[in-house]
């Protein structure tokens, strides 16, 4: 029988990926006009939401079929994705496209909201609420099919695999990318320390401040400062290690889920 808080902790995952993937949107702005919309983060958020409906009672946001639509129309997509990449790339797009792992968390979030039943064979509760009542999902939840959701256990696991060992390579990418912010800044520190003048960095323009030498260097500290930490956070929420680790996070609790519920 798996406690109550464990179902818990991983929900509190799940926000934390949503939160996440909710920010990545909001950085890059996706409904303006020439905008490119991110569809993995779209997913990450979506996945994000339902799951933690799914392992804590209080977090069910939609009924289940409603779920199974939307994941539906995210398979779709992504298995047209999937086609695409083969077709440029051959069996190599899946395995190590980005794609195919992503039309199997959809195929397998449709299938938990489909074929999760309840003791005496009935349809679970709406967004499959009450796992975390059910005693740890022992004795009270079964799946139509077993088989299948032992196979999407399977493949969630050789996929959470190949990205962890893509984060060995990702992370000196990162390094680079938040080591890069910190020289962008330099020109605009320099100009401000000791002349009474701060950069914009956000605005592009210049800000004439009317204060003495001193007070316009510790100015020009702080706002550098702010403006370095500032872009090494949108370095790191925009890297793809980020990503991944979204990725991991979702695909070991969705296979948690399913060995759960066997």
């Amino acid at each position: 029988m798996t406690p109550a808080w464990i179902l818990d902790v991983f929900a509190a995952i799940m926000l934390v990926v949503a939160a996440v993937s909710a920010t990545r949107l909001a950085v890059a702005r996706p409904w303006q006009p020439g905008a490119v919309i991110t569809d993995t983060d779209v997913s990450h958020l979506l996945m994000g939401i339902a799951m933690a409906g799914m392992l804590a009672p209080g977090l069910t946001t939609l009924p289940n079929d409603a779920w199974a639509v939307v994941f539906g129309v995210l398979a779709v997509w992504f298995g047209y994705r999937v086609v695409r990449d083969y077709q440029a790339s051959g069996a190599r797009a899946l395995a190590v496209g980005h794609c195919a792992p992503h039309l199997v968390h959809s195929a397998a979030m449709i299938y938990m909201f489909l074929a999760v039943t309840t003791a005496g064979g009935g349809s679970s509760m709406a967004g499959m609420a009450g796992m975390s009542a059910m005693g740890g999902m022992s004795g009270m939840g079964a799946l139509r099919v077993p088989t299948l959701g032992f196979v999407f256990a399977l493949v969630l696991i050789g996929y959470t695999i190949w990205d962890l060992d893509q984060l060995s390579g990702l992370r000196h990418g990162l390094a680079a990318a938040v080591a890069g912010a910190a020289p962008a800044l330099a020109g605009a520190s320099a100009g401000a320390f000791g002349t009474g003048v701060v950069a914009g960095s956000d605005t592009g323009g210049a800000v004439a401040a009317a204060t003495p030498a001193g007070a316009g260097e510790a100015a020009g500290h702080g706002t550098a400062g702010g403006a370095r930490s500032g872009r090494m956070a949108i370095a790191l929420l925009d890297s793809p290690g980020t990503v991944v680790g979204c990725r991991i996070a979702m695909g070991v609790t969705m296979a948690l889920m399913l060995v759960l519920l066997l």
